[in-house]
């Protein structure tokens, strides 16, 4: 197969770590053909969808930092590729949503494209939660202030988070007697004309915040609990939690086997959920991880599962 992956910059890669990485590394092992490009590389162009793809071949050991080697960039349209795997990491900003447009007439050309841009777009990483309401905590969407603090109210302890955020950033816990309550709010909804959203915090964030990975459909039977570290409520690995490998509860499954087909319906080959406890908090579209530290902990080949997917589905 002839695999083009969006990518970030190749040098900002870690190899170690990175689930791109990973699957492009897997799929090179079994012969596979592998292209690179950037959001940049991207083009409608004589009445088509182009990419100006790097050929790309692995070099090296993975945790050097030259791990590739690359041709100069030939102009292709992109349904030549038997797959086009955008994996460019969030924020989700007006670029990114370009790049989807491009991308969807691309697919209407004959282009494979995983995940679909359409998928993509239609799925809010914080939001699209509210398509499964029996599995999630109390949570408020708003851009009001005193809906918020009405539910703080309520709940007594809750965290905030911007809806285009990633990572952990500026995600917020707060409680009723905060004395900071007030200037979260304004930076958070930049004076009541950005929205945001609220969730009751869940104590299991101490024991992880589970991410499930779902290919093609179908559950990886291991999840990574992130741990926060100490003095933290946040599991993010970016924000300094650990990973620790483990199998999917009963719940996880539930929660797995129900948005599992829904999702891959929606043309969502691969998709991160974010389970604490027992409620899900966010579903991850554009480029989900942690396909490496769940395979390093528990030797289960998450990558040849969705490079088995590709195949399969091309």
């Amino acid at each position: 197969m002839k695999l083009a992956f969006i990518l970030d910059q190749l040098d900002s890669i870690k190899t170690y770590k990175d689930s791109s990485f990973a699957m492009m590394h897997e799929a090179a092992a079994r012969g596979h053909q592998l292209f690179t490009m950037q959001q940049g590389d991207l083009a409608w162009k004589g009445g088509k969808t182009v990419g100006f793809a790097r050929t790309l071949e692995l070099v090296g050991q993975a945790d050097e930092h030259s791990w590739y080697r690359v041709e100069e960039p030939e102009e292709t349209p992109l349904q030549e590729f038997d797959a086009v795997l955008m994996r460019k990491d969030p924020p989700f900003d007006m670029e990114y949503v370009y790049s989807t447009y491009l991308l969807e007439l691309a697919e209407n050309q004959g282009a494979r494209v995983m995940n679909s841009p359409r998928g993509i777009r239609d799925h809010n990483e914080k939001l699209a939660i509210a398509k499964f309401p029996q599995f999630t905590a109390p949570t408020l969407v708003t851009r009001q202030e005193y809906l918020i603090r009405n539910f703080l109210g309520e709940h007594g302890d809750i965290v905030l988070k911007p809806l285009d955020g990633m990572g952990g950033a500026s995600v917020f816990r707060i409680h009723s007697a905060d004395h900071n309550i007030s200037v979260i709010l304004e930076t958070l909804t930049h004076y009541g004309t950005r929205t945001v959203m609220a969730q009751r915090h869940i104590p299991e964030i101490s024991q992880g915040d589970k991410r499930i990975l779902l290919i093609a459909g179908e559950a990886v039977p291991y999840t990574l609990a992130r741990i926060p570290m100490p003095g933290e409520s946040r599991g993010n690995l970016t924000a300094g939690g650990t990973g620790v490998a483990q199998p999917l509860t009963t719940r996880d499954r539930e929660i797995a086997e129900a948005l599992g087909p829904a999702l891959y319906n929606d043309g969502l080959m691969l998709v991160g959920l974010d389970v604490i406890g027992d409620y899900l908090t966010e579903i991850n579209v554009t480029s989900p991880t942690c396909m490496r530290e769940i395979t390093d902990q528990t030797g289960f080949n998450v990558a040849g599962m969705m490079v088995d997917a590709l195949e399969k589905h091309i």
